[in-house]
Parts: C-alpha cells; sequence; structure tokens
C-alpha cells in the first residue's frame, strides 16, 4: 500500500494548494469515528479525524454511561470519549479540529474543503458525523443538558427512578421514550403541542394504555418554555403554557393562554434527530428523505459501503433506530475494515465487484 503524505508541505492539486493528502479522513468524532480510528490505525491507514463543531458527538451530554461494555460501575460519557480518543491516537490516528464543508467526489482522490477554505484529499473516507438531537431553544436546556435534561430516554432515564418526568414530543420518539420511562418514573408527563399525536398507530395505542394504567398523563395542547434547576441539584420543575387550540407558544398573549408549573426530576426532549450531512450536498452519497446515509447493510463483507465507492458511512448518521454507543462503535469497527479492504484493494489494481470481500476460512 503507498504511504500517504503526513507532512503539513500543501501539495499542488489542480492549481489550489492541497493541506495534506491522507489514505483514510474520518469526518466525526463521536464513538463510531473513534472506533473506527483505532481499527484503522492498527491497519496502518494514517487516519485523520475532523471533529467537526460538536467534538465527541453527543455522548459528551450524558453525565454517567452506564449500559457500555466494560465499565460496570458506569463511565461519564465525556470521560468514555476521551479514553477512546486516547486509544485511537496511540496507535496512530491524529484528531484535528475542523469543520468539513464539502466533499468532491469527481475524482481520485476525494477532495473535503473545510470551513476555513483548506483542502484535503483522501484515498477512502468514513462518514461518522453523527445526527444531532433537536433542542427547544428554551431557558434552562442548555445549563441543565446532562444533569436531568436529557435527548435520550435509554441512555439516562434509570438515574431518575422514582422522579416525575417530562418528555416532550409527539411523534413516534416521544411515544417511545414516554413508554420506555414508565419503568422509572412515578409519573410521565407527556408534553405535545397539538390535542393528537403524531406518532403511528401502534405507539398511540401504547401511550393509551398507559395513561389507563396511570403511568402516563398526556399534556395537550402544551409546550414547555423554562426548565428549572441546577447543575448542582438537577432539575427541579418545568414552566408550561397551555392553550386549547394548541402550537401556546405562538399565542401567549391569547385570554385563553394557561400557564402551568410541573415539579419534575427529569426532562426529556424528543423531538427528533438532524443527521449531520449537509456537506454531502453535491456528492453522489445517497440519503433518505430525513438526510440519514444509506448504506448497503446486510450480511457479509462491505455493509457500511454507501453509493461512493471509497466512502463508508458508520454510527449515528446512518442508524437513526438504535443510537446506542455500542451500536455505534460496532459499526465504526466495520466501516473501518470495509475501508481497510478497499484501500488494499486500490492498492492491489483491484476495483468494483471484484473487490468485495470474501467470506474467512475457518
Amino acid at each position: 500500500m503507498t504511504e500517504a503524505t503526513t507532512d503539513r508541505t500543501a501539495l499542488t492539486d489542480g492549481g489550489r494548494d492541497v493541506v495534506e493528502h491522507r489514505q483514510l479522513v474520518i469526518v466525526g468524532s463521536g464513538i463510531a469515528a473513534l472506533s473506527a480510528a483505532t481499527y484503522a490505525a492498527r491497519s496502518n491507514n494514517d487516519p485523520l479525524l475532523f471533529e467537526g463543531d460538536e467534538p465527541g458527538g453527543q455522548l459528551t451530554l450524558t453525565s454517567e454511561v452506564e449500559n457500555y461494555p466494560g465499565f460496570p460501575e458506569g463511565i461519564a460519557g465525556a470521560e468514555l470519549i476521551q479514553e477512546m480518543k486516547t486509544q485511537a491516537t496511540r496507535f496512530g490516528a491524529e484528531v484535528e479540529h475542523g469543520i468539513v464543508e464539502s466533499v468532491d467526489d469527481s475524482g481520485r482522490p476525494f477532495r473535503l474543503t473545510l470551513t476555513n477554505g483548506d483542502v484535503y484529499t483522501a484515498d477512502a473516507v468514513i462518514v461518522a458525523s453523527g445526527a444531532s438531537a433537536r433542542t427547544l431553544g428554551i431557558p434552562g436546556e442548555d445549563e441543565l443538558m446532562g444533569q436531568g435534561v436529557s435527548t435520550c430516554a435509554t441512555c439516562d432515564g434509570a438515574f431518575f427512578r422514582g422522579e416525575d418526568m417530562i418528555v416532550v414530543g409527539g411523534g413516534d420518539a416521544a411515544a417511545e421514550e414516554a413508554s420506555f420511562l414508565t419503568k422509572f418514573a412515578d409519573t410521565v408527563y407527556l408534553v405535545h403541542r397539538r390535542d393528537e399525536l403524531r406518532a403511528e398507530d401502534y405507539w398511540a395505542d401504547r401511550i393509551r394504555e398507559h395513561v389507563a394504567d396511570g403511568d402516563i398523563e398526556v399534556l395537550w395542547n402544551t409546550e414547555a418554555v423554562e426548565v428549572h434547576g441546577s447543575p448542582e441539584e438537577g432539575v427541579t420543575g418545568a414552566s408550561l403554557v397551555r392553550h386549547p387550540e394548541g402550537h401556546p407558544t405562538a399565542k401567549l398573549d391569547a385570554d385563553e393562554t394557561e400557564q402551568l408549573e410541573l415539579d419534575v426530576g427529569a426532562f426529556f426532549i424528543a423531538i427528533g434527530h438532524t443527521p449531520n450531512t449537509s456537506f454531502l450536498a453535491d456528492t453522489g452519497v445517497v440519503c433518505d428523505d430525513a438526510g440519514y446515509v444509506q448504506t448497503v447493510g446486510g450480511a457479509g463483507g462491505g455493509q457500511t459501503k454507501t453509493d461512493v465507492t471509497g466512502v463508508f458511512g458508520a454510527g449515528d448518521v446512518v442508524d437513526y433506530h438504535y443510537q446506542q454507543a455500542v451500536t455505534a462503535a460496532g459499526m465504526g469497527s466495520k466501516a473501518a475494515i470495509d475501508a481497510d479492504e478497499y484501500l488494499e484493494s486500490v492498492a492491489d489494481g483491484v476495483t468494483g465487484e471484484a473487490a468485495d470481500a470474501t467470506p474467512a476460512d475457518d
């Protein structure tokens, strides 16, 4: 395999300076990206990670991770990310702060342009840029994120056993998270700005069952406007507004608008995620209607391949369903293995279907 250029001497490419060429560039710095980096570095593929504007990904917003294998006492999300980064860099991966603005896949090597104008080239690219949870933008939300405010009930619900909890949203994700939290909460308040759920019938039926059992109370035509508490004591309550015609924050001055106060110990936001794929807009990488990268999937090798040969996808930017640290790590390792097989095939002059991996011998 040819050696990558790893010094900072600018290369000339098409009349423009290229800061550096690497065999493999990984876009992202969360669990999937760092898992891919560890595997890629151990395969001597000299990976360079661009960590974007959310270094470490969503896991850094989680105060404690108790369900990641190997940590029976749990580990702070930010600490887990730092440990994985240390592991990846020990094997030779390099992490740089930079936001990839665009990828040019019209020729080889790929050209990646950062928001500061720097251009890098790469023989292969792993897209592990994650998906950003949508938030409400209300007072207290940012200050208490990871301290009682959360975008992941599966990650954090167990920390608040016996507490009253709020879940904001009305789609499948909100209904699923509210149902999940009934395992731990005294009462789950499902806060929705309309008078009916957008969730599919299955989840709407589940919510009705929980309401009948007294586990969930749905606050229709209601929106949260502030979260109360402090980083030291966590979430202590929330302020809400309600209007009989829904969307009350657009009708704050109306006589019919009511103000509510709830004492709760946790506040979950479940209004969806936005995959970080805008930088792929001018490429042949196919995304679904919501913007998630489409990969081959299935059995055997090459599961993380995209529609562009040499570009692979891993983690929450692909997986809109599981969105767990352990599944992202597994997908990151797959992407690194798939990328390694691709790079080997290029070095050997083999491309296309002939480059697909064959089953390993027993």
